[in-house]
């Protein structure tokens, strides 16, 4: 069975079913490497390129392995895109951001995508040129300020998963109330996924996060017969 590469952030908090880190979020085996240093701080906050060589010997290291595709659990890693692609011989998908691009097109041109993201003051141009989606419309909402935010950036231990998915919610509905023309919603932060269905089922719109995208690039290699 084909596996897909997972480069890892070097993190504490937890990995509930639906993260990307969570070995029963996915149907089929995956392989986790992590990227030693590379924690929140330097990824999220400082954007720090000095990781790159990092990142890229990490997903070297996966394709030795013998993995089929690479992925990551962090979707700031958007902006290394390009260099990591083209450091090794499969694919590699570091953001689900990715799926911005493809999702626009499916929308009515006066409607935009909708990002939720763990730190808006973070996410620049350089990470939405990283995988293309600079000129796409797009509304960005963030979690700072959040208990979300300070579980994941601060590296907590501990969390409440109810309180985690009621933050979300208030946000992902405070931007859609705002701003009604959002036909979809990407969830860029990889710990988004555990409550991706229930910001569908509260909205009603599409959903997309890491583990839309990892899914849909596993079926690629994984053809059924007919």
């Amino acid at each position: 069975m084909k596996k897909i590469g997972i480069l890892m952030l070097d993190t504490k908090f937890p990995r509930i079913k639906g993260d990307i880190g969570n070995e029963d979020t996915f149907s089929f085996p995956t392989v986790k490497k992590i990227v030693t240093g590379a924690d929140t701080t330097k990824v999220v906050d400082l954007g720090d390129r000095g990781l790159l060589n990092s990142f890229i010997d990490a997903a070297k290291n996966l394709e030795a392995s013998g993995v089929s595709a690479i992925t990551t659990s962090c979707g700031f890693l958007a902006k290394f895109q390009k260099e990591l692609a083209d450091s090794v011989d499969i694919p590699v998908f570091t953001s689900s951001l990715i799926q911005v691009k493809y999702i626009e097109p499916l929308l009515k041109k006066d409607q935009a995508v909708g990002i939720l993201t763990i730190k808006k003051s973070s996410l620049t141009d350089e990470h939405f040129k990283g995988v293309g989606i600079e000129n796409i419309d797009k509304v960005i909402y963030s979690m700072e300020g959040t208990s979300f935010e300070k579980t994941f950036m601060d590296e907590e231990i501990e969390y409440d998963k109810s309180r985690l998915q009621q933050d979300i919610l208030e946000v992902a509905t405070k931007m859609v109330n705002e701003n009604p023309n959002v036909g979809a919603i990407i969830c860029e932060c990889t710990n988004m996924p555990p409550f991706s269905k229930a910001i569908s089922d509260k909205l009603n719109i599409p959903v997309f996060d890491i583990v839309t995208l990892t899914n849909y690039i596993y079926s690629s290699l994984n053809k059924p017969s007919f």
